[in-house]
Formats: C-alpha cells, sequence, structure tokens
C-alpha cells in the first residue's frame, strides 16, 4: 500500500502510509457485522463491529483521538467521542468511524451496509457538537461550484443540467427517503428531474454523488453530521465537493449549539469539516451493494471481503480484495469476529 512521495522520491524517508493498517480495521468490523446480517438485530450488529474495531485499532500505530464516534462515553462504551486508539505511538491524528453504516440495512439483509473509517491530522475534523443533522449537497467536481444550499434546490439542479450538458430530465438526486425531504421531493418532481429514494446509507450516496460511473449527479438531503464529516473525508481522496449547513432537530438543540458558538448559518465545505492535508478513508462492504461487494462465506471456511482505500495526498484510489481464514481469525481474536 505505499505510496511514492515527494520526499521518497528525493531520497528522504518518506513518511507513513496508514492506509492498509485502516482497511485490517474496517474488515474486522465488516466481518463481526456480516454474521448478523438479515437476523433482524442491528444493535447486535452495531456492538459486534464497534467491538472488532477497536480491538484492531489498539494495534495501529498512531495516537487517535475519536471526534465522530458512536456517541458520549456514557451512552457508548467503546468508540466513544474523545476516546483515545491506536497504541500511543506518532502520529496524531484525529478519527471518525462509523462501524456500521447501515444497521437497519444489515439487519434486514439489504444492500449497501459498510463498515467505515476516515483520519486525519490531529485537531482538523470538524466537530458538530450537539448537532445530531445537517443538511448537505454533494456533487463531483465538474458541477462543484454549481453547488449552494442558500439558492433554492430547482436552480441548483437546472444549473448542474446545464453545466452537464443534458435536459433536467437526465438528471438524478439521491436522497434518504424521510418526511422531511417531502417538499423537496415534490419540487424537484415538478421540476422534472429524477430522484432516487434510499432508506439509508448516507455515506455510500455521497460516493455516489462524486464517482463517475453512478448514474447519480447530485446527493442532497438531511442526513447525520457525523455521516457528513466521513464523506467529507472520502470526498477530500476522490475529487468533488460536499456543502453542508447544521440542522438542529428542535429549540433545545439549537441552543446549545448556539451555547457552544457554533454559527448555525455557516455553510461547511469539505476544507471546514475534514481542514486536513493528509487525510485517509477505507470502507469495506458488509452486504453486497453498487459500491462494495459484501462479506461472502466461501468453502473450507473461508471469508471474503472487498473494501475500498484512499488517501487525499496523493488522490490514490484502491479496491482491496482479501480472503480470511476464519478459524485462524477466531483463534487469534478470542473469538470475537471471524
Amino acid at each position: 500500500m505505499g505510496v511514492i512521495s515527494h520526499d521518497q522520491r528525493s531520497g528522504e524517508k518518506p513518511d507513513r502510509n496508514l492506509a492498509l493498517e485502516l482497511v485490517r480495521v474496517t474488515e474486522a468490523a465488516a466481518l463481526a457485522a456480516a454474521r448478523w446480517v438479515g437476523k433482524g438485530e442491528k444493535e447486535s450488529a452495531d456492538g459486534a463491529a464497534v467491538d472488532a474495531m477497536r480491538l484492531l485499532l489498539d494495534t495501529v500505530p498512531m495516537a487517535g483521538t475519536v471526534v465522530i464516534g458512536e456517541g458520549e462515553k456514557d451512552e457508548a462504551p467503546m468508540l466513544y467521542n474523545g476516546e483515545e486508539i491506536g497504541d500511543g505511538s506518532p502520529p496524531e491524528v484525529d478519527i471518525a468511524v462509523d462501524p456500521l453504516e447501515g444497521t437497519t440495512l444489515c439487519a434486514r439483509g439489504m444492500p449497501s451496509a459498510l463498515s467505515v473509517i476516515a483520519l486525519s491530522e490531529r485537531g482538523t475534523m470538524f466537530d458538530p457538537g450537539p448537532c445530531v443533522y445537517m443538511e448537505k449537497i454533494a456533487g463531483n467536481s465538474e458541477i462543484a461550484d454549481c453547488l449552494s444550499l442558500t439558492e433554492p434546490l430547482a436552480e441548483v439542479v437546472a444549473r448542474v443540467a446545464e453545466r452537464k450538458g443534458k435536459s433536467v430530465g437526465d438528471v438524478t438526486i439521491i436522497m434518504l427517503d424521510r418526511p422531511r425531504h417531502e417538499r423537496a421531493v415534490a419540487e424537484v418532481r415538478e421540476l422534472g428531474a429524477r430522484i432516487r429514494l434510499i432508506s439509508d446509507g448516507d455515506v455510500s450516496a455521497a460516493l455516489f454523488a462524486v464517482s463517475a460511473d453512478a448514474g447519480v449527479d447530485l446527493l442532497w438531503g438531511i442526513g447525520g453530521t457525523p455521516e457528513g464529516v466521513l464523506s467529507a473525508a472520502a470526498i477530500k481522496c476522490l475529487g468533488g465537493q460536499l456543502l453542508g449547513r447544521l440542522w438542529p432537530r428542535d429549540d433545545a438543540e439549537r441552543q446549545a449549539a448556539l451555547d457552544g458558538g457554533y454559527d448555525l448559518d455557516e455553510i461547511l465545505d469539505v476544507d471546514r469539516l475534514v481542514s486536513g492535508q493528509d487525510v485517509f478513508f477505507a470502507a469495506t462492504g458488509v452486504t453486497d451493494g453498487e459500491l462494495l461487494e459484501g462479506v461472502r462465506y466461501r468453502r473450507g471456511g473461508k471469508a471474503s471481503t472487498e473494501s475500498l482505500v484512499m488517501r487525499s495526498r496523493s488522490n490514490t484510489v484502491r479496491t482491496v480484495s482479501a480472503r480470511h481464514d476464519q478459524a485462524k481469525l477466531r483463534e487469534v481474536t478470542g473469538g470475537r469476529y471471524g
């Protein structure tokens, strides 16, 4: 997984590439969660993924702090916001995790459940504080300057269509199927554009929106702030843009955000959400999807995984296919996954 950096070409010692370490982490979480696919127990699936991810993260050579985790310490015994992870050696980094993105997808055996992690230099990840949701819009580099959260969505869609040289009716917007989006759905349909509604999977949707061949032109909607930060990390590696604006759920959350010094009118772009210059992102499929193949069980006690690994410094994107010996994994992890 080495990257030939400028320092390496000049004969100096290269910086360390943590990509392979991170994909081992998401593979472990995916393998653990996959045992719960289709069993209707999303809490059990999420708990297994968190446990496996935490186990592997302790072996990674870094001094990490969880900025985007499973919640506050009292509610999340592992991978909580502010938790220190890694073996304590340099580099010092911020970590964003979603051990199981799409817990409902996993529990119901539906497509596109993922295990996701992102890493950047210490102090460079946006901490959303009390705000659980944000309004988001994302697209690839061709339309990055067409995006806006201050103009009507219909105007943005029309501008995207013009930039891409196609009719509005050929533009596809991906968004979460939620009651809070009903007005926007009606607006887009009246305009004549197409909508792809998804039940879950905010990070996957953002990746679709910035990928050239995914058949999606634009992501829009109100979704999780943790997923917004993770998506921004991926987009910094792939290219494109994501704009976000905090969206308090009620007056109490709004006041808590204001008391915490947050500007609720601020438009947060990818460089505000993840300001680091050396960003890593890894995702492993739990269930089959358009982005990645899920965990599959093979003859002879083997399992296979497919992962996506990216780094912003080089804009290198890798797909990693791996085979795992389940008996060996259970042996070396004390039966915690495999």
